[in-house]
């Protein structure tokens, strides 16, 4: 059973973590299904190229942390 009070205080905590994944899961699944649908490409390319999302979200995310990193450094 989840406990209630504590997904709530999970959710609090991490509104705009999820909010930002939520939106590049958006906008991703929309560009490639344009695109895709657009080329006319194949049904495995399109899903390879859903599933280049995962490699995308943690490069773009795992970048900006670097770069607020270095900028933070004195």
């Amino acid at each position: 059973m989840v406990d209630t009070a504590s997904l709530v205080d999970h959710v609090r905590e991490h509104r705009s973590g999820m909010a930002v994944d939520l939106a590049f899961a958006v906008v991703w699944v929309s560009v490639v299904t344009a695109l895709f649908r657009g080329l006319g490409s194949p049904r495995w390319a399109y899903h390879l190229a859903l599933a280049g999302g995962v490699v995308a979200y943690y490069g773009f995310f795992g970048s900006l942390a670097g770069a607020r990193r270095r900028g933070s450094e004195p």
